[in-house]
């Protein structure tokens, strides 16, 4: 049975339009009220339809304060664009023009109790996996512990054969509520997410590139870091892309990386594979690296071989792209220079000049392996190299 309340503050228009409702199903009852006794009468004649005709200014408030209950299906009656938009932003159902045909009316409202009528169920069927745990009451979603069985039966299904798995955490605990609201903001219908102390998200269909998409839009919205542990599923049992996006994960964290991409166990991360063309997503990352590990570093091998390379002079400049040491003598001359090549690597010059010196070499270096360790080695190597020759 559907209790259809109708408010307007034209009681010619309500009267006439009730004659046209009222035949939509036996059971249904129509009821009519004026906007001040609106939510009072939602109320007591528990009404799940309720129309609403423009008036003034007051209908926005009024859907507003309506729209509080999901369960309620709202169909605004106007023509006005400025309200419809307006409506349609509060998260109105409907909309219909009070000059409607009667059978337009009949149609329309009869398809929204339809749709109506599945939302109610698929909360009701919600608030019983909330009581029973299976979904987190907080978040809205999947519980940990019930991560296998809800994937392996999602894949089984619907036949899944290709998709992303991926964990994502921010750099702190503090940060957990604002995360999950981006990301149920941002996540596609289809996709699975499960929630613990990190967030586990299943993409069905989806390649790496669509991963990539999600996390970015994720972290326009933040102003925070995340870090992002990746998987493809293909051809894959759970435990197999689970294990693969845990440990894709912890070396994300490890090295300061946005985000740690495993096709499968044994290969490197997709900050390794130019195939994937995100210049503005590697660019992020290397200006990050640049800036808390690259110029930290350069900053501290200068403070430390200033005083202890006697007869050295030992300069060293940074530009937007590339960072150069250079070491120099009376007799000879060394550089070192850090390129960044646009995508997923730096390249690491090192250059003797003169007879008789170290073979000139380049290092290239994924932008997920650059670490302080690394660069440390790389750099005393080099300024052990010139000493070599000098002495």
């Amino acid at each position: 049975m559907n209790r259809i309340l109708l408010v307007s503050e034209d009681e010619n228009f309500a009267e006439k339009l009730k004659s046209k409702l009222v035949f939509l199903r036996k059971e249904d009852s129509v009821n009519v009220s004026k906007y001040s006794d609106a939510l009072f009468e939602a109320e007591c004649t528990k009404s799940n339809i309720i129309l609403v005709h423009e008036y003034a200014d007051k209908t926005i408030e009024l859907l507003s304060n309506l729209h509080k209950n999901p369960e309620l299906c709202l169909i605004l009656l106007s023509n006005n664009a400025e309200t419809i938009m307006a409506a349609a932003d509060i998260g109105v159902n409907d909309f219909i023009s009070p000059e409607a045909e009667d059978f337009e009316y009949v149609i329309r409202i009869v398809k929204n109790i339809k749709h109506n009528n599945v939302i109610i169920e698929s909360n009701r069927n919600i608030k019983l996996l909330e009581q029973i745990k299976v979904i987190d009451e907080l978040t809205g979603f999947y519980s940990y512990d019930y991560r296998k069985q809800i994937i392996e039966n999602y894949i089984s299904v619907n036949l899944t054969k290709t998709g992303i798995y991926m964990a994502l955490t921010g750099c702190n605990e503090s940060t957990s509520e604002t995360l999950a609201g981006i990301i149920k903001n941002m996540k596609r219908s289809e996709d699975i997410v499960i929630a613990d102390s990190n967030f586990y998200i299943f993409m069905p269909d989806t390649n790496i590139n669509g991963a990539i998409v999600l996390l970015n839009r994720i972290k326009s919205n933040l102003d925070f870091d995340i870090f992002a542990g990746i998987s493809n599923i293909s051809n894959k049992e759970f435990d197999e892309f689970e294990k693969e996006t845990l440990k894709a994960l912890a070396e994300a964290k490890a090295t300061e990386s946005e985000f740690i991409y495993k096709e499968q166990v044994e290969q490197n991360d997709l900050l390794e594979d130019n195939s994937v063309k995100s210049y503005k997503f590697f660019r992020q990352v290397f200006n990050k690296k640049f800036k808390n590990i690259i110029i930290p570093v350069f900053n501290s091998i200068s403070e430390i071989y200033e005083s202890k390379l006697t007869g050295i002079k030992i300069n060293q400049f940074e530009q937007e792209e590339n960072c150069v040491l250079n070491l120099r003598n009376n007799d000879f001359e060394s550089s070192l220079k850090i390129v960044y090549n646009g995508f997923a690597h730096i390249v690491i010059y090192i250059k003797h000049e003169g007879l008789d010196r170290p073979e000139n070499r380049e290092i290239k270096i994924p932008l997920s392996k650059i670490t302080k360790d690394k660069l440390y080695n790389i750099i005393e190597d080099f300024i052990k190299e010139f000493k070599g020759e000098i002495c």
